[in-house]
């Protein structure tokens, strides 16, 4: 007896069609590492770029490696990242649920559809998950795949535990195109009988992913490469069900080096990692678009993109074959871009929780101290140590102020010193204005270079030899007395 396919009829009917419509398909198994947020913002500015649809659909049919707070993570990097999604199952959409679990019947459903229709079978064979992972198979030896589907729907009506293989053809080919490395041929006989419904009645990943692109039109398919193995048993599944197929857009990795694929246990860095590490969200997402793209035509050698203007002429052409791979140093070079390029405000908010790790002291200024670090910092967690000694005169040894290019030693630093001290106190107002000309007169009148004058003075304030700002910056900073208090210290020392 036919099939009754007004349910298929109707799952058809609720498919938006017309324009893009791209989906990033997380598992919620754990953190969002590099290669995640590039499938993420690639298929994100594809559906950008085409004026279409992005949806954010939650893949947990393995329940056995789901993570708690995983789906959390997903949110929140999303959120900070501005990779807003259109549809999802926080604000739904047509085509909903958009959590696989959620939509469990509707892959048994087209299951046993392809049963009925040839292209799957019962299997009551007992494989462990681990002989299905191997990938050592013989389709011959399968018994149940000649069995004809009346003793297998006996089988499964008298209650035998099963699970539904895909039906690869015995012999010939199957081609599938991908718009990065083009017509792509297998031979059937290299393609193993996928599991498409385990004996829980949940999915297997690959099977709940043609499903769901299908019912939620999805156009364009982002994912890594490491699926390319995979793309011909995903087509003659499309080609089962007599369905269009998508644009396949498979990514080459993103490695650690030239021999290793970046992974957790290699202690590779997260999206959150690279966070807590200092690196500002827009410059993570400017360097991990180029990691395997790159712009085309007149902004060919450009290398700084804000996300709207990735959106703006992001293309698929420009996706490379070749893995990439994660230089933390090409990193770290963007995030000084970004934060010289941002508003002195701007810098100020994300610097201060850093600043007041370690300055301590509400009477010193976050603002001034901040306007010292813009051009001088290339991560956000170098400020704490960069700053400590505002807070804190650190111990230091009077070999400090021996330093050759501004021609001081111990002798000419105590002079030097011994002049400031007084020249500085009688100071009527302490800016940045009036320290700087107190200390480039009392230069002239000493007739020494400013550097002889500014080195003791810069090292007795600030008690080390590499600081953010100069002696006139530091010493306003630190107020008329603590100043005087810590050159006098180094005259002591000296």
């Amino acid at each position: 007896m036919a099939m009754d396919m007004s349910y298929f009829d109707e799952m058809e009917a609720k498919i938006p069609r017309g324009k893009i419509r791209t989906r990033f398909a997380p598992s919620p198994t754990g953190y969002m590492h590099v290669g995640n947020l590039r499938t993420a913002l690639y298929t994100w500015l594809i559906a950008r770029h085409g004026g279409g649809t992005f949806i954010l659909r939650i893949e947990d049919t393995d329940q056995g490696r789901l993570v708690e707070g995983a789906t959390d993570v997903i949110y929140r990097t999303m959120a900070e990242c501005g990779l807003t999604h259109d549809e999802g199952p926080d604000v739904g959409g047509p085509v909903a649920p958009y959590i696989q679990s959620e939509r469990r019947d509707t892959y048994g459903k087209y299951a046993h559809l392809l049963v009925e229709r040839g292209h799957a079978y019962y299997c009551f064979c007992e494989k462990t998950e681990s002989e299905e992972d191997a990938g050592d198979f013989n389709r011959a030896a399968d018994p149940c795949r000649s069995l004809s589907l009346e003793e297998a729907r006996a089988r499964v009506e008298a209650g035998e535990p099963y699970v539904i293989r895909q039906r690869i053809p015995e012999g010939g080919t199957t081609t599938f195109h991908d718009a990065i490395f083009g017509d792509i041929t297998v031979e059937n006989s290299a393609l193993d009988d996928q599991v498409l419904l385990k004996r829980d009645g949940l999915p297997t990943y690959n099977f709940a992913n043609v499903i769901d692109d299908h019912l939620m039109g999805i156009t364009h398919v982002v994912r890594g490469s490491e699926y390319l193995s995979s793309a011909p048993k995903y087509d003659l599944l499309y080609h089962a069900f007599g369905w269009e197929v998508p644009t396949y857009v498979h990514c080459s990795p993103v490695m650690r080096d030239q021999h290793n694929k970046m992974s957790k246990r290699h202690g590779d860095p997260s999206y959150e990692d690279l966070k807590a590490q200092g690196y500002l969200t827009e410059a993570i997402l400017n360097y991990v678009a180029l990691l395997g793209w790159s712009p085309r035509g007149e902004q060919a050698e450009r290398e700084v993109f804000s996300l709207a203007e990735l959106a703006e002429i992001f293309d698929i052409a420009g996706i490379s074959k070749s893995p990439a791979i994660f230089d933390i140093e090409k990193l770290t070079h963007f995030n000084a871009l970004y934060l010289r390029a941002m508003s002195p405000e701007a810098f100020h908010a994300a610097a201060e929780p850093y600043i007041r790790r370690t300055v301590n002291n509400p009477a010193l200024d976050t603002r001034a101290i901040a306007a010292l670090l813009q051009a001088r910092c290339e991560r956000l967690t170098e400020i704490p140590e960069k700053v400590a000694f505002f807070e804190t005169l650190p111990h230091y040894e009077k070999d400090l102020f021996t330093n050759k290019k501004s021609k001081t030693n111990e002798e000419v630093s105590k002079r030097m010193l011994e002049s400031a001290v007084p020249a500085l106190e009688e100071l009527a107002d302490w800016t940045q204005e009036s320290i700087h000309s107190c200390l480039m007169d009392l230069a002239a009148k000493l007739e020494v270079k400013n550097a002889t004058l500014m080195w003791p003075v810069r090292i007795a304030a600030a008690g080390q030899a590499v600081t953010p700002g100069g002696a006139v910056e530091i010493c306003q900073i630190l107020g008329r007395d603590e100043c005087l208090r810590r050159l006098k210290v180094g005259l002591e020392l000296l």
